[in-house]
């Protein structure tokens, strides 16, 4: 209880505005804020705070080496961040973080669009703000017009038609970073392949080290945080890469490591469940035979 009253939880986008000291909003659900024209000491170096809507960050340059899972991003043209309701961030300790725009929305505003029903399918608001979206020349032109188009709109007066030009426009802005999502992990597949291998060592170790007997299966909150990610990034990072989600990734490791005991062990197939850290071993049998359309006696059968 103590932990929570240590958060500075914003409840409404004027709320907020009136705490950056920045002229109060057109329209109550949604703001753009250039923080060049807001001070950087307004919120505790290091303070958790929580806001109860969306926000996207536009930064048009980075400067210095960009953090990125356990290595480093080489795009200097700027770069994207999302943070959904409720999303705990801390207070940037550099005045750097401040650069930049940001737009602010409700989820009310779009609440009664279908983007307010698909919202939830751009899980990149589900990463952690260590794992931007850094975009190339191009793509920050694209960007920066679209923010630009946002902006024009909301300087305009309020009409019957302003609500639905801006989620088209933030509509249109998600599309595009799903797209340059996409793109940054084809491009980046030699930092990503690397924590690929990580997670298979990680994997290989957790069975061997026999980790699956005190605390049963791998999970994939377990393994994002042994990799330092999100796990909506790293479950999208592997779908890009190998087609499997990181449940299915580790039910394939869990499926490998049973054929191996299937076949060089006489261990029962109760007992193999067991080590690899199943309750049952009906889970067990009824997902090896999900995965290879034969049951554990059965392949075990198909080397005698």
């Amino acid at each position: 209880m103590q932990q929570q009253s240590n958060i500075n939880n914003i409840t409404s986008i004027s709320q907020l505005l009136r705490v950056l000291e920045y002229p109060a909003p057109l329209h109550p659900l949604i703001a753009l804020v250039d923080y060049n024209n807001v001070s950087n000491d307004m919120f505790p170096k290091g303070q958790k705070i929580s806001l109860d809507f969306y926000k996207i960050s536009f930064k048009p340059t980075f400067t210095g080496q960009i953090k990125y899972g356990q290595g480093y991003y080489d795009f200097e043209e700027g770069g994207l961040a999302f943070l959904k309701p409720k999303q705990i961030v801390f207070s940037p300790e550099d005045t750097e973080s401040y650069e930049g725009i940001a737009l602010y929305f409700h989820s009310d505003f779009i609440r009664n669009y279908p983007l307010g029903k698909t919202i939830n399918q751009y899980g990149f608001f589900s990463y952690d703000v260590s794992e931007a979206l850094f975009l190339s020349a191009k793509e920050k032109e694209i960007i920066a017009n679209l923010f630009a188009t946002i902006a024009n709109e909301l300087g305009n007066n309020i009409d019957n038609f302003s609500q639905d030009v801006l989620v088209t426009q933030i509509e249109l802005l998600l599309n595009y970073s799903n797209r340059y999502y996409n793109r940054q992990f084809i491009t980046r597949k030699a930092i990503n392949h690397d924590m690929i291998t990580s997670l298979d060592k990680l994997l290989d170790s957790y069975f061997e080290e026999e980790n699956s007997l005190k605390n049963g299966l791998p999970s994939v909150k377990y393994i994002s945080t042994v990799l330092k990610l999100s796990p909506r990034y790293l479950s999208d990072m592997l779908s890009s890469l190998t087609g499997l989600n990181t449940q299915q990734y580790i039910q394939n490791a869990i499926i490998e490591k049973a054929k191996e005991k299937l076949s060089t062990t006489n261990l029962s197939v109760s007992e193999i469940a067991y080590e690899l850290g199943f309750e049952h071993s009906q889970s067990f049998s009824k997902l090896f035979k999900t995965k290879t359309n034969v049951s554990p006696l059965e392949f075990r059968q198909s080397f005698n």
